[in-house]
């Protein structure tokens, strides 16, 4: 796939350098195995979620059209979108469905972009998007199924690898598999990469079982920042290849891995952001002995009443 090689993906990273953060990677140590876990804290991102790298990469030195730009998103990724637009003097209509928290909506709107919220169906909320852009030609940012997002999500690994190049095998959360693909692109099973999901939002894991990508209906505690209504043909095509696996993970999991994030690490965390931690903090991913894990901790737009309630419910 030459638009993810390993010389488009170095592009890539210079190319968005100057606007996003090199974020901090930190070990924690688990009772379960006998190797400190790496984390990859992109929640430290810009906007709180690794969804910059993409969005950056998607605007930088493109030519944007007077109705600007549009994109389709449970939350950061129009929070990124609507950063990058801003950063270089653009207009942006972020399609966001019904169930958005209301801390994402008022992410993207501190950014200046115009915010169109309309069902909890979202292959509904995709068509308002695709309709837009066909009427007023808008330059559509993709969230996870374009050459240029996955690049720029490939940098996430790219700074991994140049941090902790020891790893063995990295857990990653999927929603449309933007940055899984990405991952998995950099790394060409140089290491391990696992995709988890959580049993609401396994889009990844039903295309795999039936062979193509689905249209599934996402719901559940991670719905707002993995609930794509498919995977994208892009991460699809790295099934068996360059990614070695799906795991899923209940949304009990989820809040009891981030519980254990904010416990033994003070890490406030969305959802989706502790989902691939889940997949190790529940067993639902056992370590070889030796075997170095890193884990991708994505984003950390939570809605802090929401977060307060999980960390306070009994495991």
């Amino acid at each position: 796939m030459t638009e993810l090689s390993q010389a488009s993906i170095a592009a890539a990273a210079k190319r968005i350098a100057p606007h996003i953060r090199r974020t901090p990677v930190i070990d924690v140590n688990l009772p379960s195995h006998d190797k400190p876990i790496n984390l990859k804290l992109e929640l430290f991102q810009f906007t709180g979620s690794f969804k910059v790298r993409g969005a950056f990469n998607s605007l930088v030195g493109q030519q944007i059209p007077a109705a600007g730009v549009a994109a389709v998103s449970g939350g950061n990724h129009g929070a990124a979108v609507a950063l990058a637009a801003r950063s270089f003097g653009h207009k942006a209509r972020i399609f966001v469905p019904g169930y958005a928290p209301a801390a994402k909506v008022a992410l993207i709107k501190s950014f200046g972009a115009e915010i169109i919220q309309e069902g909890d169906d979202v292959a509904h909320v995709i068509g308002l998007w695709n309709a837009y852009v066909a009427e007023t030609g808008a330059l559509s940012i993709h969230p996870y199924d374009a050459p240029a997002t996955l690049q720029g999500q490939a940098t996430t690994a790219l700074e991994w690898h140049e941090q902790v190049p020891d790893l063995d095998t990295v857990l990653v959360a999927v929603g449309g598999g933007g940055l899984i693909g990405g991952i998995a692109a950099y790394f060409d099973r140089r290491v391990k990469v696992i995709a988890v999901e959580t049993e609401n939002t396994a889009a990844l894991n039903l295309a795999w079982s039936k062979g193509e990508p689905v249209n599934i209906k996402p719901s559940g505690v991670a719905a707002d920042s993995l609930g794509a209504n498919r995977i994208g043909n892009m991460a699809f095509a790295m099934i068996n290849t360059v990614i070695t696996g799906t795991i899923l993970v209940s949304d009990d999991d989820v809040r009891a891995a981030q519980r254990h994030l904010w416990n033994e690490a003070r890490i406030v965390t969305e959802p989706g952001g502790a989902t691939a931690f889940a997949a190790l903090l529940s067993g639902a991913y056992k370590p070889a002995k030796g075997e170095r894990v890193g884990i991708l901790v994505c984003g950390g737009n939570t809605d802090l009443d929401a977060f307060a309630k999980t960390i306070k419910q009994t495991p």
